[in-house]
């Protein structure tokens, strides 16, 4: 039992947000901060208001995405991953070395354009046009090499360089479909209980760029674009997705919790869905990989691809090690006769449920 959290969810539910940002949980939360020698005050809570933005549009091989914008770095790096294998051209064999090689490429670059391009559209100019453009994207496929690794720090000039995330994908009978992926950050964020209110604070700080060249707890080398700022928000890796078939109708909700590796979670389902003709189970199920650009490696799950798959990769170059799950996913797919949903094996505690 949580009466603390029920009654601040209530006083939401009776009042909406002000009860948050202005009433009696603000003072709750200004009172935890004064305890604990915090820096937020009710006045900071009461300045605070939400910024509405369109969501990005995408297409893959005649698919429609819709998805999270900036400060969100999801939406855009989902959109040129999967831009950069449409203009790779088809896809290997899942599994294979060479589909494994495609993907790590196509998110290692798109990766280095998150880490250096992007933050908080409010304060910096960001080429979100150009990073998300077909033309762009086949003019990175070009530079990968259909049998070896190239290593990030070529086209990443000028940077060298967990998880307390929730994900749930709703669908109602008329079709209406909602992806909400909301964080902590790490695990308990910063580890501040507010008493009285039933719930911790975030530790999304070290979303920001604390030090050039310096990595967050996810190992995130990022640029100026996201350095800290008052009033700023920072980049985040949600990536909450839609996904619209080619005659326009439903056919995805998806998204995950994992840090930077939400990204990679959420792109292969995607990918397993409509490149290789997966149900939504194991598209869930299949194995999955990840590249952020730094560290310059590839992570395989543990278990899940062949040896010679393996070596195959570091004779490319690759460097390659396992680790066991890369972020953990929840979806609902349009099926034959109404919607399948499925919680990923990954998670502790989550479920698909139906009304």
């Amino acid at each position: 039992m949580q009466p603390a959290l029920a009654h601040t969810i209530q006083l939401i539910a009776d009042s909406g947000a002000a009860a948050f940002y202005r009433g009696s949980i603000a003072d709750t939360i200004a009172a935890q901060m004064q305890r604990d020698g915090g820096l937020i005050t009710k006045e900071d809570l009461a300045r605070y208001r939400p910024d509405w933005r369109e969501p990005l549009r995408s297409t893959y091989r005649g698919y429609s995405l819709i998805s999270m914008p900036p400060s969100s770095s999801g939406g855009t790096t989902i959109t040129e991953t999967l831009n950069i294998l449409e203009a790779y051209g088809p896809a290997a064999r899942f599994g294979s070395a060479e589909r494994v090689h495609a993907v790590a490429s196509a998110s290692q670059r798109a990766f280095i354009d998150r880490n250096s391009k992007l933050g908080d559209p409010a304060f910096v100019k960001i080429p979100l046009a150009q990073l998300t453009s077909k033309s762009y994207a086949r003019a990175i496929a070009k530079t990968i090499s259909r049998d070896h690794a190239d290593p990030t720090s070529r086209f990443a000039s000028g940077i060298r360089e967990g998880n307390e995330t929730t994900h749930y994908s709703v669908v109602d009978r008329f079709g209406n479909a909602v992806a909400t992926t909301t964080t902590l950050n790490d695990l308990y964020g910063s580890g501040v209980y507010v008493r009285g209110a039933g719930f911790f604070l975030n530790d999304e700080m070290d979303d920001f760029t604390s030090k050039p060249g310096t990595p967050n707890m996810f190992g995130l080398i990022q640029g100026e674009a996201n350095a800290i700022a008052p009033g700023k928000r920072m980049l985040s890796a949600m990536s909450p997705t839609i996904v619209l078939d080619p005659k326009g109708q439903l056919l995805l909700i998806a998204g995950a919790r994992g840090g930077p590796r939400i990204i990679s979670a959420t792109s292969q389902v995607i990918l397993n869905i409509i490149d290789h003709r997966m149900s939504l189970a194991d598209a869930m199920n299949a194995p999955r990989i990840h590249h952020q650009s730094y560290p310059d490696s590839v992570q395989l799950e543990t278990g899940g691809f062949d040896s010679a798959v393996v070596a195959r990769l570091a004779r490319m170059g690759h460097f390659v090690y396992e680790k066991a799950g890369v972020a953990s996913a929840a979806a609902i797919m349009r099926v034959k006769g109404g919607y399948e949903g499925f919680d990923d094996r990954r998670t502790r505690g989550g479920a698909a449920v139906g009304y």
